[in-house]
């Protein structure tokens, strides 16, 4: 019941700092100077094309563009009506495109689970590999097996993410078939979920999962390691091996749970920085991601996409952020709900 209480309060002030984003997110997207309209309206009359000039003031007054910011980010996100009624972000209208002449939900439409799935995978791949990375390199400090993951953490760190990916790209098709680019068959796009969709989708994601997550890795089993070697040196380890308890369940029972912490707490970070530094991957692979289509927005100033996929980034921090905090209570019994929630 204590739990839940902390999970429902932690929802609650996720909420509160998603508006402060919202805000943050809308006035930085029309910090610069003019928009696509202007710009585009200014193209349209040094060139003599009225009618285009027409179709983007139009467009204007559609989207309350022509309105003051304040009023413009209220319209936005559902909190006032605007010309159609209250149609902003609350009540699932995210926009309109200008660059693609198309609505923002039909542009991100597979391309936000695609994205989700992409990092999830790689979040389980950075743990699956650097967990038992780190915790062995520990164990095992000074030998042959600490130099050797030691090496392996520096090469994953200073191999650039497209660098690797190249690689991967040639050399695992060359030698296991793997396919090249892209997170599905072409024949399953725009097909509904099946097995076979399903499965050619798990197989395409071997190689983004590992380029993606390599870095992360890498980081992460060097923290682990040093974090490792320094509870193994505290007291309350050769207590536990002087009562007879095994080095592997020494291991996991006390210095893994304390080192583990700050790990449990990276996952709010872990999720959006690998969104955002997946963007020149999902260009060289040809990932139906998100991250191109945050890329191509933010260049021609197309702010209702940009603005909604810095939303969904900044969501998946905060989501990734209450999930860490939840768990960090449940794993750590010093940690009490009531210091937290002063």
């Amino acid at each position: 019941m204590e739990i839940l209480r902390y999970a429902i309060y932690r929802f609650g002030t996720m909420l509160l700092t998603l508006l402060v984003a919202s805000v943050l997110i809308f006035i930085i997207i029309n910090l610069p100077p003019g928009d696509y309209l202007s710009n585009q309206i200014a193209e349209l009359k040094a060139s003599g094309q009225s009618a285009g000039v027409a179709k983007a003031e139009f467009l204007r007054r559609e989207y309350s563009l022509d309105q003051p910011l304040w009023k413009q980010y209220m319209i936005w996100m559902g909190f006032m009506p605007g010309p159609h009624g209250f149609s902003g972000l609350i009540q699932g209208n995210y926009g309109w495109s200008f660059e693609f002449d198309r609505p923002v939900a039909e542009i991100v439409g597979d391309s936000l689970w695609l994205t989700v799935l992409v990092n999830f995978a790689a979040v389980m791949f950075v743990y699956a590999a650097a967990l038992p990375l780190g915790v062995l390199a520990a164990a095992r400090s000074r030998t042959w097996v600490d130099y050797t993951t030691a090496f392996i953490g520096y090469l994953g760190l200073a191999t650039p993410n497209f660098l690797l990916a190249l690689i991967m790209f040639y050399y695992g098709h060359k030698y296991f078939d793997l396919p090249i680019g892209g997170l599905m068959d072409p024949v399953y796009e725009g097909q509904p979920l099946s097995w076979d969709k399903m499965k050619s989708i798990l197989i395409h994601l071997i190689v983004p999962t590992i380029v993606i997550g390599t870095s992360g890795a890498s980081a992460m089993q060097q923290r682990l390691r040093a974090n490792m070697l320094d509870e193994l040196g505290k007291p309350y380890v050769e207590t536990a091996i002087a009562k007879g308890l095994s080095p592997a369940r020494m291991l996991a029972k006390y210095p893994l749970r304390v080192a583990f912490n700050p790990f449990v707490a990276d996952i709010g970070n872990l999720l959006p920085s690998m969104v955002s530094g997946s963007v020149l991957v999902s260009v060289v692979l040809g990932l139906q991601t998100i991250g191109p289509t945050l890329l191509t927005a933010l260049k021609t100033q197309d702010q209702f996409l940009s603005a909604f996929v810095l939303m969904f980034v900044a969501l998946l921090t905060l989501v990734g952020t209450m999930i860490s905090d939840i768990l960090l209570v449940m794993l750590d019994p010093r940690i009490r709900y009531e210091g937290r929630e002063a």
